[in-house]
């Protein structure tokens, strides 16, 4: 499912950062997230769930909780994962997807504040350039990647600047091909090592997540790992919050 009402430029850090901050605080106590949560937290963002939309999602999730250990009294195990509340997240997201038809997209939020200044974006995109081709694994398809990275860069230095959804659009697109030769040149015994590592800690969820979401998860979870081996950035312009 793809939701409307996500803008096409955003604060991609904002929108990671938010629901670490609710979820932490819904649970009582700090918990810093796993790689796993920061997949099913990409899977939403791409699917295009709105930030208010995740965090009514963890609100629900966390209020049913909350009710059913007073009826326990205080017997019942703590959250330990962002994924517990994946299927109030859906279900909140279908809410809104009803409530909101015949509504009008609310406007981009592109604008001198917005942290995606295009000069700032062009650094962005040079840094990630030399990373990569520092970087190790796939040399064909990183080379492409880092010479690809700086046109995009001087195109963002032009006078018209690439419009930034067309621009992370097209990072995505960079990504997954690398990703798919970090794949097809990975050896069999680390790729099978990770998808193991990705079940056992996706098994407590299982019966709270879809099948197409658990996969998605799984995927993310991959590729964040394997660029993660190979020293390689990720190229979203969410991961410029991070500067």
């Amino acid at each position: 499912m793809r939701c409307s009402g996500l803008p096409g430029v955003m604060n991609y850090f904002e929108y990671f950062s938010e629901i670490e901050e609710r979820f932490s605080r819904r649970r009582g106590s700090l918990l810093l997230l796993s790689t796993l949560d920061w997949a099913l937290i990409e899977t939403w963002r791409e699917a295009g769930v709105p930030l208010e939309v995740v965090l009514r999602g963890i609100d629900d999730a966390f209020d049913k909780h909350d009710a059913k250990l007073l009826r326990a009294k205080g017997r019942m195990r703590k959250v330990n994962g962002l994924a517990w509340c994946a299927q109030a997240v859906m279900q909140a997201a279908e809410d809104m997807a009803e409530a909101a038809t015949g509504s009008a997209k609310p406007e981009a939020r592109e604008g001198v504040s917005s942290g995606f200044e295009a000069a700032r974006v062009a650094r962005f995109l040079e840094e990630s350039a030399k990373a990569v081709s520092e970087a190790g694994g796939a040399d064909e398809a990183r080379l492409e990647t880092s010479r690809r990275l700086r046109e995009l860069a001087a195109a963002m230095r032009e006078v018209e600047p690439m419009p930034l959804d067309e621009l992370d659009r097209t990072l995505t697109v960079l990504e997954e091909k690398l990703f798919a030769a970090l794949m097809a040149s990975a050896p069999e015994q680390e790729i099978v090592a990770l998808r193991e590592q990705a079940d056992r800690e996706l098994a407590p969820y299982r019966a709270r997540m879809s099948v197409v979401q658990l996969r998605q998860v799984q995927t993310q979870f991959l590729q964040k790992r394997l660029l993660e081996a190979r020293r390689l950035p990720r190229l979203s312009l969410f991961y410029m919050g991070h500067e």
